[in-house]
């Protein structure tokens, strides 16, 4: 849920009394929205003037708690920071007040001399939050995008689009429904505030501890416990939170050097944390905040998507405990000793409190779909079960250091945000969107399976300097029409493009969790790349299986989702354990030609029965399925045969 963490000043003194009330006036803000409780002058704000007042009070503490420069990081912000603070503020503020004029007088098409002013210098403020949030090459890329209206006429085709006067470009971005203020930044103010709100007090009650230590006491004495407690513990951990750079952080500071006690590998223990914590965004209930996002996209619920996607992320999440499994049965690496691990039924009892408020939470997004309200509800019931408990309770220190977390975690996804709404308002504006659509359609043609591959390796591309929440956006807009166009399911489309937005994060060069995971491994976040590729392997191939086959999303008649999600179980496994070279039951495949082969032959019989698609291999969905049965109990016969033979010694006739 939250952004990934970022390096900035430790807030003290006026600065954090100003984080400390902008957290307690957000939260209000949006509880007066969503309850209807007019507690600001007697009313409920019309929604444009509730999304200008929400941004003037988070967007400005980008300025105060991310420095200019790294020579600025001082304990203090500087003039200069307090005054773009103030800057950013006051304009915000001035388009709230002028809410109703915007509507009634259409400013995004014809506004005044004083907004259009206005809107450039918000516009500068903007570029420079997210210059501070995420860098110079998203923000180069957001910059040009969201002036791309002004040369539209001038570009060849087919990004040619309607051309619109610099001054009339930057009103539109912040006058109109379509661009800062459309689609990601209400999701934001309706839904994800609340949810990020929840994941940090999840972190600050002790969640992470409990995840953890259940994870050990379940599963740490099992055959590699140690790194299958990684898997359990971020998969808790990460979908709720949904940050894998915090989740790599928290939850590897024990998992890792406990795999690497137990015989794993310090690059294959990294890697381990580094892909369990990366999945976890995609694993429900709570998923990341691109989910909510999705969500209005499609104008589906969330607990729709949220459970549409669990079938793809035990896949993933199965894939991955095979491999590790396959890994140790090869090293006979064994579990965790009984006396290191702690008892289930001391972690219940430390934890308890924390079982009903995740029930809560999901009754209220599956059963009530109250996805707006789900988090503060469940927040609420976290801390009064917690500050009713002594050995838990919060003082006053904690509950402002939590307060300026909410605050800054808030602050940072609503830069973004805003900065990304820049692109969604350009091609908006222009009219490129459909345009470009209709034109990736014709180039692909009858080929989806090409497009797809083509939006696989955009979508990775663009999640290198990209948030996946940012990435996802503006895939939504450019690639996932064309790609429903060629007849592919929606949901499906918007998971697939989530689900390779994620894929950077393992895959180097960029690789950002294996980052996070190499100094708590002691070695290079590279050599933690090379394997998190392999173990991840789910990851890359997951999401081309339930576009291909909708069942996976439990879409379609009963017989073919049952048959469909069995096929599915069963073809990760063997593509676990052929790329793992460890077959349960079998053993270990030899390192020989023919155990290649064989490898090779499992492989391809677990795709094929992950996605006897029509699309894929060419017959209707019973023949893909038989073909992938065909091919998996051949490669299970080749391996079982070369797994009998006895190697033939030195002294052997």
């Amino acid at each position: 849920m939250m952004v990934e963490e970022l390096a900035g000043r430790a807030l003290a003194g006026p600065a954090r009394v100003v984080f400390i009330a902008a957290a307690l006036l957000a939260t209000l803000l949006a509880l007066n929205q969503l309850l209807n409780l007019q507690l600001f002058v007697g009313v409920v704000f019309i929604e444009n003037r509730y999304l200008y007042l929400l941004a003037a009070v988070l967007f400005p503490l980008i300025f105060l708690v991310l420095p200019a420069h790294g020579r600025a990081l001082g304990p203090a912000p500087p003039w200069y920071d307090w005054l773009l603070a103030a800057a950013a503020c006051g304009l915000l503020l001035w388009f709230a007040w002028e809410a109703e004029r915007i509507l009634a007088e259409g400013w995004e098409y014809s506004a005044p001399v004083s907004a259009k002013l206005c809107a450039a210098l918000l516009w500068l403020l903007v570029i420079e939050g997210l210059r501070r949030t995420s860098g110079w090459p998203m923000t180069i890329v957001v910059a040009l995008i969201s002036l791309y209206p002004v040369v539209a006429e001038s570009i060849p085709n087919p990004l040619k689009g309607t051309a619109q006067p610099l001054a009339d470009t930057l009103a539109f971005h912040f006058a109109s429904a379509e661009s800062a203020f459309g689609i990601p930044m209400r999701a934001f103010a309706e839904i994800v505030v609340g949810f990020i709100v929840f994941g940090v007090g999840l972190n600050f009650t002790g969640g992470g501890k409990f995840f953890n230590d259940l994870a050990f006491a379940l599963v740490g004495r099992v055959r590699g416990g140690a790194a299958q407690v990684g898997i359990i513990s971020s998969a808790l951990q990460g979908s709720i939170s949904g940050s894998v750079i915090s989740n790599v952080i928290s939850s590897g500071v024990v998992t890792i050097p406990a795999m690497k006690r137990t015989g794993f590998r310090a690059d294959y223990a990294g890697a381990v944390e580094a892909v369990s914590s990366t999945g976890a965004v995609l694993m429900p209930p709570v998923m990341g905040s691109t989910a909510f996002v999705m969500a209005s996209f499609l104008g589906r619920s969330y607990g729709e998507i949220a459970l549409a996607a669990t079938v793809p992320a035990l896949l993933f999440y199965l894939a991955l405990a095979v491999q590790v499994d396959g890994y140790a049965a090869r090293r006979r690496l064994m579990g965790l000793r009984a006396e290191e691990l702690p008892r289930l039924g001391a972690v219940m009892r430390e934890g308890w409190f924390y079982l009903p408020v995740f029930g809560l939470l999901v009754f209220l997004l599956v059963s009530l779909q109250q996805e707006a309200l789900a988090p503060f509800y469940a927040t609420a019931l976290l801390l009064a079960i917690n500050q009713a408990l002594p050995q838990h309770r919060m003082g006053w220190r904690k509950l402002g250091d939590f307060a300026v977390a909410v605050a800054r975690a808030l602050a940072e996804l609503a830069a973004i945000l805003l900065a990304v709404g820049f692109i969604i308002g350009a091609l908006s504006m222009t009219g490129l969107a459909g345009t470009l659509a209709n034109d990736l359609v014709y180039l692909a043609g009858s080929a989806p399976l090409l497009l797809l591959v083509a939006g696989a390796m955009t979508s990775f591309i663009f999640g290198m300097g990209m948030t996946v929440t940012a990435c996802y956006i503006f895939l939504a807009i450019v690639l996932a029409p064309p790609l429903v166009k060629a007849g592919l399911d929606p949901l499906a489309v918007h998971l697939f493009i989530m689900y390779w937005g994620m894929v950077s994060f393992i895959t180097p060069p960029v690789a950002l969790a294996t980052f996070a995971a190499a100094p708590l491994a002691g070695v290079s976040a590279m050599r933690i790349g090379v394997q998190s590729v392999r173990l991840g392997a789910a990851i890359y191939i997951v999401p081309f299986c339930f576009v291909l086959n909708p069942a996976l999303l439990l879409k379609g008649d009963a017989a073919t989702v049952a048959l469909s999600v069995a096929g599915a179980f069963a073809g990760v496994v063997l593509m676990g354990s052929a790329l793992q070279g460890y077959v349960a039951g079998l053993g270990v495949v030899p390192a020989s030609a023919a155990g290649f082969a064989a490898r090779l032959v499992l492989l391809v019989g677990g795709l094929l029965l992950a996605a006897p698609a029509p699309v894929l291999t060419g017959l209707p969905f019973a023949a893909g399925l038989a073909l992938g049965v065909a091919f998996a109990l051949f490669g299970l016969a080749l391996i079982w045969f070369l797994c009998k033979q006895k190697p033939i010694g030195r002294n052997s006739p």
